[in-house]
């Protein structure tokens, strides 16, 4: 494994490492003497505490964490901060989306400047998906696609890729069943070779996270090793 993806939680954000001049530092360490890099970051957070479904200075304060999350991303190099939009920060209402995108232009220069770019997961079918992110520049904005949540969903693949495989800038690979939670790679109802195929067909040349199933056994190690092999004989 030669990179991870970070994910920070809205319970005791700032004491998470990459949020504090400490931690970061232990954080450069232990990249360098690994050879391990950490380009993209899960911010659950947003979805735990999502801004635009509150008001006033809950707003302002949630607000103020992003920016302290996009300063630090950028200490540490990391390029992409995954936003989900999904379960509890899922977009309920036209409100809600206006309160987002009013939000995200707070932060369009600082991304500019740190060279970071916000990819949004979501539970939108294609052409919804599509018309939401053309709202956004692609300077500062992507898509992260997310193989398992998309199966659990019933989505074509094929029609989710051609409606907005252009704005794809980060893969998350997980099976889940349809309607129903996380379960080891193949055995779900993500067809993920041949997702890779149709990523392959539009040069997708983004990163690929492992986002799996647990081991029941805590090996995780293992299980991860054994699911890096599957996915690279799938894409072989």
């Amino acid at each position: 494994f030669k990179l991870i993806e970070w994910t920070l939680d809205q319970d005791r954000l700032y004491e998470n490492p990459i949020m504090s001049e400490v931690g970061q530092k232990a954080i450069k360490e232990l990249t360098q003497k690994y050879e391990i890099s950490v380009p993209s970051l899960t911010g659950d957070c947003f979805m735990q505490a999502p801004f635009y479904k509150v008001d006033g200075s809950k707003s302002e304060s949630l607000l103020l964490d992003l920016r302290n999350i996009i300063i630090s991303c950028g200490k540490l190099g990391v390029k992409y901060i995954v936003f989900p939009l999904v379960d509890n920060g899922r977009l309920e209402t036209q409100k809600q989306e206006m309160m987002l995108k009013d939000g995200l232009a707070l932060v369009d220069d600082l991304l500019f400047q740190r060279g970071i770019k916000i990819v949004f997961e979501s539970d939108f079918p294609p052409n919804r998906l599509k018309d939401f992110i053309s709202g956004f520049s692609f300077k500062n904005y992507g898509i992260n696609y997310d193989i398992g949540n998309s199966a659990a969903l019933g989505y074509n693949s094929k029609d989710e890729i051609s409606a907005y495989g252009d704005r794809i800038i980060n893969v998350h690979i997980k099976d889940r069943i349809l309607n129903g939670t996380t379960v080891p790679l193949g055995k779900g109802n993500a067809n993920i070779p041949k997702v890779l195929k149709e990523l392959s067909e539009i040069n997708y040349d983004g990163n690929y996270i492992l986002q799996t199933a647990r081991a029941v056994n805590e090996n995780h190690a293992d299980v991860l090793c054994q699911y890096r092999d599957q996915v690279i004989n799938w894409m072989e």
